[in-house]
């Protein structure tokens, strides 16, 4: 079965052998083969031709009723040959109406074959190339004409009735042409518009699983590296007790340390669960969303890096609190800090953080987070797959900002300037 377009937009399976060869190619002209349907055209075609030869040739009669048996015979063979010929009219179409037209000159029988050539050639050549055949034809015809029938009153109606015969068929093959040409463009743009619908869907897919990516590692890292943290603090402490060069651990200290990870473990739930909540949502459903991060947060976001043993400082030197940023925008600030803090937690432990946000309306909103790069390599510390400073400079530029990180006289600094519109 076929898959093909109709003109109403409506796709429908169409059995191959029902189309002609030039549909079921693909386009591509060394790929042409006779279908089912061509046989059976191709046969009816040559056997019609042949038919409308002998009774042309039966009419012709009357203006000889005893013509030479010889003459008879080779308008015969002629005939018999140009209606031959019309097999190979789908692949040479130039070539069989060369051939043809010395018979078309001197043979009546040769008058169908004539007749289905020049709808043919205006069928599968272009005008430059089908009206020299369809002139070259008019003339073999009208100088049949004229041998048989004489210039007389029954030449001039032969004449004419010959050539209106050889314009309405060219007319009706030019027709054939047009609207095969306009259902072969139709089929190329329908296929250019699905590969550009795959092309867009698989970019919206991927978009999607980088802002999935983006949402999970913004969410998790953070609050799965304060875990790691707070998991590592309690390890070691109980290993320098065991090995008596520390104090022991009482019962008090391991059960805050344990309801400390169980409470982040519970919030990374929730935050996921939060992600996930955000990413399926659908505007027309009205489904309601949880709260994004916004800047409001961030002494939150420290607080808690404070509770965990990190050192932050954090300056707001913000103006105009009277128009804040847009919430996207906070939102991605919020995940610039965010990442940042994560970071020196993982790369850096102890060293101290300074986070500062500065900017105006109308112009940039820039938030930087420092830290001392540590002085020798320690303790293994949280690992990272090095995915969240891709994804947050995919983040900052998404909102027509730029990210940069790198090192500055052994502090590591990660700065982003977003776009602060006034309005």
């Amino acid at each position: 079965m076929r898959d093909v377009e109709h003109s109403d937009g409506v796709r429908r399976d169409v059995p191959g052998w029902l189309l002609p060869g030039e549909f079921t190619a693909g386009g591509d002209p060394t790929r042409i083969r006779r279908t089912p349907r061509d046989w059976a055209v191709d046969t009816a075609t040559c056997g019609g031709a042949f038919l409308l030869g002998l009774v042309v040739c039966g009419v012709a009669q009357r203006y000889d009723p005893r013509p030479s048996q010889w003459l008879l015979a080779a308008d015969l063979l002629l005939g018999t040959l140009a209606c031959a010929s019309l097999w190979w009219r789908r692949r040479f179409p130039l070539a069989v109406a060369l051939l043809a037209l010395p018979a078309l000159a001197v043979s009546t029988s040769a008058f169908g074959a004539g007749i289905v050539i020049t709808v043919n050639t205006a069928l599968r050549l272009p005008w430059r190339r089908s009206l020299p055949v369809l002139a070259a034809f008019l003339t073999a015809g009208l100088l049949g004409v004229a041998l048989l029938q004489g210039a007389n009153t029954d030449g001039l109606v032969g004449a004419a009735v010959t050539l209106v015969y050889f314009l309405v068929s060219f007319a009706w093959g030019s027709t054939l042409r047009a609207r095969r040409l306009w259902t072969l463009a139709v089929r190329r743009e329908a296929e250019r518009e699905r590969a550009e619908h795959a092309r867009r869907l698989a970019d919206t897919r991927r978009a999607e699983r980088e802002a999935i990516a983006r949402e999970m590692h913004d969410v998790l890292a953070h609050r799965i590296s304060l875990l790691s943290v707070h998991a590592g603090a309690l390890a070691y402490r109980a290993k320098r007790s065991a090995a008596g060069t520390g104090p022991g651990l009482d019962g008090t200290e391991i059960s805050r340390s344990a309801q400390i990870i169980r409470d982040n473990a519970h919030q990374a739930l929730g935050e996921l669960r939060d992600v996930l909540l955000v990413l399926r949502a659908d505007g027309a459903d009205g489904a309601a969303t949880p709260p994004q991060p916004t800047l409001a947060d961030l002494p939150g976001l420290v607080e808690e890096a404070r509770a965990a043993g990190q050192d932050v400082d954090l300056h707001d030197e913000l103006a105009g609190p009277a128009r804040p940023p847009r919430p996207q925008l906070q939102r991605t600030a919020y995940r610039v800090v965010q990442e940042g803090l994560t970071n020196a937690r993982k790369h850096a432990p102890g060293a101290r953080v300074t986070v500062r946000l500065t900017g105006e309306p109308g112009s940039h909103l820039t938030i930087e987070v420092g830290n001392r790069l540590p002085a020798e390599a320690s303790a293994p510390g949280v690992p990272g797959a090095g995915a969240g400073l891709t994804g947050l400079a995919e983040r900052v530029r998404l909102d027509g900002g730029a990210l940069e990180h790198g090192s500055d006289d052994g502090v590591f600094i990660l700065r982003a300037r977003l776009p602060w519109r006034a309005g």
